[in-house]
């Protein structure tokens, strides 16, 4: 059984139609990287699936287990929602860390609302700071950045931001961790920085949805790769099918660019 099913997600702005029914699976441990134009759909797919936006057709199952069908009022409503979401982590393109917080503290702070919520904040307030806190570090020195958990973030390099929200996402030990365009913001240099740190969460076993303009990696970094046009899955499959013999004349021209 697939970790993540997607059924015939579709979503509408007004008369704007942007999903236009999408459907795929993701086995526990894999990459999935998302290809495609702007404008084709990719990030309000990851909206989606983290609940950022509401599908209006369609349905999202994690083991099995159905978390969102939008003909279906109770898994649509505030508190399955809140519920659910924790399936997902996302690692938005501008960092979207809090200015006002250190480093550290920026990790610590959503998982410390997570355990309040979750009942595990019931326990000794210092004893649950003192494990978050060292969560928090072991994440940072696995990232390269322990030298820095007392900064803000107006003192780090882009790239350096971004591998904080990284470490921020995985706090929360979501199931799938999802990227929109995470180098998108960045000099060639400092997409190697981030990148590198995402292949090691590939090496390390971590579910992930990548939305990415970086062939490179959709290349070599992945298990299964989806290219997305005008709201549609145009063409999916492995790496090696995609970028070796692409069949969509829409992807050819695509990759060519």
């Amino acid at each position: 059984m697939a970790l993540l099913e997607v059924r015939e997600l579709k979503k509408n702005f007004g008369e704007t139609e942007v999903l236009k029914g999408i459907s795929f699976d993701l086995n526990a441990n894999e990459v999935l990287s998302i290809i495609g134009s702007s404008g084709s759909g990719k990030t309000t797919l990851l909206r989606c699936l983290n609940f950022l936006e509401h599908a209006d057709h369609g349905c999202i199952s994690v083991d099995g287990k159905r978390i969102y069908d939008a003909a279906d009022p109770a898994t649509r409503a505030p508190k399955a929602i809140h519920k659910n979401r924790t399936n997902f982590g996302l690692v938005f393109q501008s960092f979207n860390l809090f200015p006002q917080y250190s480093v550290l503290e920026n990790l610590t702070l959503a998982a410390m609302l997570k355990a309040k919520e979750s009942g595990e904040g019931k326990i000794n307030k210092k004893e649950l700071k003192e494990k978050l806190e060292q969560q928090g570090m072991e994440l940072l020195t696995r990232i390269g950045l322990a030298d820095k958990k007392d900064a803000y973030p107006c003192m780090l390099s882009g790239g350096q931001q971004q591998r904080v929200a990284i470490a921020r996402a995985l706090m929360l030990t979501p199931r799938i961790l999802c990227f929109d365009e995470p180098t998108s913001a960045l000099d060639p240099e400092l997409t190697k920085e981030v990148l590198h740190v995402i292949k090691d969460l590939r090496a390390a076993g971590n579910t992930m949805i990548v939305v990415t303009h970086e062939m490179e990696f959709a290349k070599n970094a992945s298990d299964k790769v989806i290219f997305m046009s005008k709201g549609v899955i145009e063409e999916s499959g492995t790496p090696e099918e995609l970028f070796g013999s692409p069949k969509s004349p829409v992807l050819r021209s695509f990759l060519m660019q």
